[in-house]
């Protein structure tokens, strides 16, 4: 028979291995879940522009000229959501001639970046989409692009996203990013929800 000292023994050491056993399956459990929260889901980033909007619209006329000639003008700018990370933006003159054009956001949940496209109304292309987050409640976006038959860094800046008064800003850089021309602004003003209920 076992002596009550072997029984004893035989217990903690049977407690011992349970408790490493446990301490390894926790970790192994509980780094996943540290990792993903330091990962932002940004995938609704976008969801608080869904609806129409009145767009107040400023064009630096000659950028990188050394003009500050800016050419402004009102409009309307109506935001679809597609699905969970994925808004379609439509914008609009306030005149029949005034300039139409097009931006897509798509999120991609494993970079957890956006990717901004742009078509113009005048010929119809997508470019190489803009690419990046949101930190801190500003959105910055980033692509290599052509202006004026140069290669520049080109830069969307989106600010004040939750609130009624959503500010967008677009961006030239010609020194990699030290510096920045400011060519484009574009405030925002509520006028409905996506569901076409006008806002007080």
């Amino acid at each position: 028979m076992l002596s009550l000292r072997h029984i004893w023994t035989y217990v903690l050491l049977s407690i011992l291995i349970f408790v490493a056993r446990a301490a390894f399956v926790a970790a192994q459990t509980s780094a996943p879940t540290a990792n993903a929260t330091t990962e932002r889901d940004g995938q609704h980033d976008f969801d608080s522009l869904a609806g129409t909007w009145k767009g107040h619209t400023k064009y630096r006329a000659l950028p990188f000229a050394g003009s500050a000639t800016w050419i402004e003008f009102d409009g309307t700018e109506m935001f679809q959501k597609l699905w969970d990370g994925a808004i379609l933006e439509l914008s609009k003159g306030a005149s029949a001639n005034g300039p139409v054009g097009l931006m897509l956001y798509t999120y991609n949940p494993q970079s957890h970046q956006w990717y901004v496209y742009f078509a113009s109304g005048k010929d119809g292309k997508v470019g190489l989409p803009n690419v990046g987050e949101f930190s801190n409640g500003r959105g910055e976006f980033f692509v290599q692009d052509t202006l004026n038959g140069k290669l520049l860094l080109n830069r969307y800046v989106w600010s004040q996203i939750a609130s009624n008064s959503p500010h967008f800003e677009e961006s030239w850089s010609s020194d990699g990013g030290r510096t920045w021309e400011l060519v484009r602004i574009v405030d925002l003003a509520r006028v409905g929800d996506d569901t076409g209920r006008s806002k007080p």
